[in-house]
Formats: C-alpha cells, sequence, structure tokens
C-alpha cells in the first residue's frame, strides 16, 4: 500500500534529493573521492565501513576504485556480447565478469578484469525469468538477476498470497531460480529527496532536468499519476505501472543539478549511469533523508499492489514511506529514481531510461 503524505519542500531550494554522506575527519577521510562532495563521502564511506566491517582507509579505496570498475565492467561485457553473462563488483571494488567458457575467460583478464566461469547462460535465464513473469503477478514478488550466484531469483514477501503456481514454476527451471522469502510487504514509497506536494499527497524531487530551456523535475510515476498539480508545477507525463517514471513541469525558477544532504550542503550530479550489482550508492529523501548500501540485484521486476514494473534497481539503502521520487545516485553519477520498497530492501527506476522518454537533459 502507499503511504498518502508528501512533505512540503522550499520553491528556492529545488534540489535533485538523493542519499548522502558525511565526511569523516580522521586522516584517511581527508582523502577526497573524485566526484564525492565531503558530506557524502563522509556518510558512504562510515556506512560502508559498518556494512563491510572494514578499515577507513579501505572504504575509501574502494569508493575510489569503483567507478574505475564499472567501467571495465561495462567496456569487456559490451565486447564480449553473449560470450559475457552479466558481472559485478566484488568486496574490493573490482570488476568480475562472469562468461561461459576459458577462452572468453582469458579475454576477460587480458581486458583487466576478473574472469568467472559459470553454468548458465545470459539467454538461459533470460528464459526462466520470462517464464515467471508470463504468470499471472503476484503482489509482494519481485523477480530479477544476481549475478553473484548466476540465477534469476524469485523474491516472496509474507504479505503474498496464491503463490502455488509461481512457485511451481521456479522449482521447475531447476537451479536457474532460486526463491527467497521476506518480512512484510513489497509497495511504492512515496518520499525522497526535498519534499514535494499536492492532492494531499507528498514525494520527493528526483533530477532536476531541462527540455529547450524549460525546467522539469524526473520524478517517480506512481506520484505523477496521482497528483495532477504540484506546490512546484504541474505533472507532465506518467509511466506506471510497467515503469515508474514521470515528468513535472519545474515553476519554481530554482532547478539547480544537485542533491540536498540535509545538513545545509548538496551533492552536484553531473551525469547519468548504469546501475551496476555491489556498487556502493546513496540515496536523500524526505522521509530517510541521507542513507547509504549497495545494489543487490538489477532488471528485478516487483509486483505491487498497484501493478508491475520492471527492470528495476534493487539495493539495501534504507528507504521508508514518503521517499518516493527521489534520486539514487554514486558520488556525482545519478542512477535512478526511488521507487517502492520491501523488507531490507529498496527499488529504483533507472534514470536513463526516464530520461530518454522524455527527452530531457540533467540540469
Amino acid at each position: 500500500m502507499r503511504t498518502r503524505h508528501l512533505l512540503a519542500r522550499s520553491a528556492t531550494t529545488l534540489v535533485a534529493a538523493a542519499a548522502v554522506a558525511g565526511f569523516l575527519t580522521s586522516p584517511a577521510a581527508a582523502v577526497t573521492i573524485d566526484g564525492y562532495s565531503a558530506d557524502v563521502q563522509r556518510d558512504a564511506v562510515a556506512s560502508l565501513m559498518a556494512d563491510a566491517g572494514i578499515s577507513e582507509s579501505a572504504a575509501v579505496t574502494f569508493l575510489r576504485t569503483q567507478a574505475a570498475g564499472v567501467e571495465t565492467l561495462h567496456q569487456v561485457t559490451t565486447a564480449l556480447g553473449a560470450r559475457a553473462v552479466d558481472g559485478y563488483l566484488d568486496a574490493a571494488a573490482k570488476p568480475v565478469v562472469n562468461v561461459l567458457d576459458r577462452t572468453a575467460a582469458d579475454r576477460v583478464v587480458a581486458a583487466g578484469a576478473q574472469a568467472r566461469v559459470v553454468k548458465h547462460s545470459s539467454a538461459a535465464l533470460a528464459d526462466a525469468q520470462t517464464a515467471l513473469q508470463a504468470l499471472p503477478a503476484v503482489a509482494h514478488t519481485s523477480i530479477g538477476l544476481d549475478p553473484k550466484t548466476n540465477q534469476v531469483v524469485l523474491t516472496v514477501a509474507d504479505a503474498a498470497r496464491g503463490t502455488d503456481a509461481v512457485l511451481k514454476a521456479a522449482s521447475a527451471l531447476g537451479d536457474r531460480v532460486r526463491v527467497e522469502r521476506i518480512a512484510g510487504e513489497l509497495h511504492a514509497a512515496i518520499y525522497n529527496g526535498e519534499a514535494i506536494t499536492g492532492g494531499g499527497t507528498r514525494c520527493s524531487v528526483g533530477f532536476n532536468t531541462n527540455r529547450g530551456g524549460v525546467n522539469y523535475i524526473v520524478d517517480a510515476g506512481h506520484c505523477t499519476r496521482a497528483v495532477s498539480t504540484w506546490n512546484v508545477g504541474p505533472s507532465q507525463g506518467s509511466s506506471f505501472p510497467g515503469n515508474d517514471y514521470g515528468l513535472i513541469r519545474n515553476n519554481t525558477g530554482s532547478a539547480p543539478g544537485a542533491v540536498t544532504l540535509w545538513n545545509g550542503s548538496t551533492q552536484r550530479i553531473s551525469s547519468a549511469g548504469t546501475a551496476t550489482v555491489g556498487q556502493r550508492i546513496s540515496k536523500s529523501g524526505s522521509t530517510t533523508h541521507l542513507t547509504s548500501g549497495s545494489v543487490t540485484r538489477t532488471n528485478v521486476t516487483v509486483n505491487y499492489a498497484e501493478g508491475s514494473v520492471s527492470q528495476l534497481i534493487q539495493t539495501n539503502a534504507l528507504v521508508n514511506p514518503g521517499d518516493s521520487g527521489g534520486c539514487l545516485f554514486a558520488g556525482s553519477v545519478g542512477l535512478g529514481i526511488t521507487s517502492g520498497k520491501g523488507t531490507g530492501t529498496s527499488f529504483f527506476q533507472p534514470v536513463g531510461e526516464a530520461l530518454s522518454a522524455y527527452g530531457v537533459s540533467l540540469n
């Protein structure tokens, strides 16, 4: 179920929202990380230290390494085509590429990445995911790819009912599919970044963008579908369910390309990118403010009670009701728009798809 709240936000401080962190005062944190504001770096480092149980210097090294790791991963998988089966960043932020044979593995190593020979091809996993998604959607379930285990993961929340058919299908697909059970439910969240309000609802600002000199906010589609006029301007489009992106005309006269960090500082967003499993990320929201975590899955279909949304990013960053629409980012790179949450999980619409759909550019 969706929470019908939305935070009022100052029209003069409209900034893209995202999870952000602070900056540690010890010598290791004094080393800057390209693309990270001081506050985002502090929060990201502290979160990584706690999650991974590593030292501060190791956390800084991870964050400084991951941008190059993501770039290498994308280059290698693109070059290999069908011989690559996705990939991820390992615990040291080094790229790992899944391949089907030793010849492809040798090419991966020569390109500067780690290779792992796996059992299931991209086509085999895609067929399994398609088979599960072809069944009648069951609310409070999700289906996504886990490159670390070379499997499709069917997640079933406690609130899900009528799961016999999908569980039977998952069993028939053998070890291509893993079933995970979680507490609670999966639902579209509303809030994130600085808040916007309208019609008794609260959502958060995603990314400030422009087209032809006119400013727009790219936000969650379930927000713009529900509200026609916000305190910042009118909704101009909505794609939900199926996708979860929407567009709001920004009439405030303020549209900086930055994320609020909730302490008076901001994080500049200078480009859009593609999320990678294992990548450390931040998110900002009007309820939970700045939080950090990791990308855990990609290409996830989430079956909300309101309908199914596909190709989402799954993370373990904290999101709560009211965070919908805000942005997911890694340093200065924008990655996604807050869509929803489950127990210990959060889901984001890839921002690149929304930018392309509306023909807008980041401010």
